[in-house]
């Protein structure tokens, strides 16, 4: 990335040389990112992140396609980039379908089948949640919206670079990606739009990306996503191995030293580095508070909602009650994470849950909350 920052901080939009230069390597990201989940190049445009990929998805569709109709279908526990979105369009005369989930995240195929109507227009289910790591099951639901003839898109933030990913296996036809969830640069994400599909513009004022997204490309970013992407995708299966056996290791070693501790999310459809357990009779703050004294980050959510005193709209969703989501903590593993780090969590968080139930006027040597489950 440091060269396009420096001497080669050429403008792509611009026909003398530096520019063109500049826009060389924007046409060569393109093309490696396109390699990496099987689309065709000119089908890849790219964004300021993964919100803007979902309001862009959706708002643009929506926009684009009003004379087909004004019903969308979406689930209970997408990000906030895609329910803030609907939740916008049902204020503006839209229709709003959002199927449910079971205990474990997942979504059912047939309640898609089932909610979509002659006037729908868009289905937008994430391919793994953020918070408690759920893997959807996409390609059932892609052979769905096509044969329904509806458009598909999916959210896959969370699995770019951490699962495969093929647009045309998945059968998805608007697919949004964000750089930093896979090592990448801050900043910068992308759309995948399949040739032919009609959406209008969320950016306007410039001719930038065929017309469909205004504004200067962040030509460091776009060639340093285009890195992270040759990266991940060379490494994912070693990656998920490793991460699989970590996460393993520590809900092992944490189910066998804390009572009353439950896994939140489906164990086999699952994000390789993600556990998200809950704890009775704590507050997530708290645990947070401490492990971090302890140098291990963690947070209670998603890290958008980081600070909100509401329980986790994700939970809600998979059926626990509002005073157990509270007590609820997400771990992320990756490339940095080691053994030692997983052990050092062991050792340290069993205490802290001691201390902290000591202190909790809800939780008691015998409480009866320990025996619900």
């Amino acid at each position: 990335m440091n060269p396009w920052h420096t001497e080669e901080f050429g403008n792509p939009s611009t026909v003398y040389s530096l520019g063109l230069t500049a826009a060389n390597a924007v046409q060569k990201a393109r093309e490696s990112i396109a390699k990496g989940i099987g689309a065709d190049t000119e089908e890849i445009y790219f964004t300021s992140g993964g919100t803007e990929s979902d309001d862009w998805a959706i708002l643009g569709t929506a926009e684009a396609q009003q004379k087909k109709g004004r019903h969308l279908i979406t689930s209970s526990i997408e990000h906030h980039a895609v329910l803030e979105s609907m939740d916008y369009l049902e204020k503006h005369g839209c229709e709003i379908t959002r199927v449910p989930v079971g205990s474990g995240g997942l979504v059912d195929p047939e309640d898609v089948r089932r909610a979509i109507r002659p006037d729908t227009i868009l289905v937008s289910i994430m391919h793994a949640n953020n918070e408690v790591g759920t893997v959807e099951p996409i390609a059932e639901i892609g052979k769905i919206t096509r044969e329904a003839g509806v458009l598909f898109h999916v959210d896959a933030v969370q699995t770019a670079g951490k699962l495969p990913i093929d647009v045309n296996e998945l059968g998805v036809d608007l697919l949004s990606m964000s750089a930093h969830k896979f090592y990448g640069p801050k900043g910068i994400g992308l759309m995948y739009l399949r040739k032919r599909t009609r959406i209008s513009p969320l950016f306007h004022g410039g001719g930038q990306e065929k017309g469909r997204r205004a504004g200067t490309h962040n030509v460091p970013g776009i060639v340093g996503m285009a890195k992270a992407v040759e990266l991940a995708v060379a490494r994912m299966a070693d990656d998920a191995v490793r991460e699989e056996q970590l996460r393993d290791r520590l809900w092992a070693g944490l189910n066998a030293n804390i009572e009353a501790i439950y896994l939140n999310g489906d164990m086999v459809h699952r994000l390789p580095g993600n556990l998200n357990v809950r704890l009775d009779g704590i507050e997530g703050e708290s645990m947070i508070l401490m492990l971090d004294m302890e140098g291990i980050c963690v947070s209670s959510g998603s890290a958008c909602t980081t600070g909100s005193l509401e329980p986790s709209h994700v939970l809600l969703a998979l059926g626990i009650p509002a005073e157990h989501a509270h007590g609820s903590l997400r771990v992320t593993l990756g490339r940095s994470t080691t053994a030692e780090d997983i052990d050092h969590f062991i050792k340290v968080f069993p205490p802290i849950v001691a201390r902290l139930r000591e202190m909790s006027p809800v939780w008691c040597a015998n409480c009866v909350c320990k025996q619900r489950n």
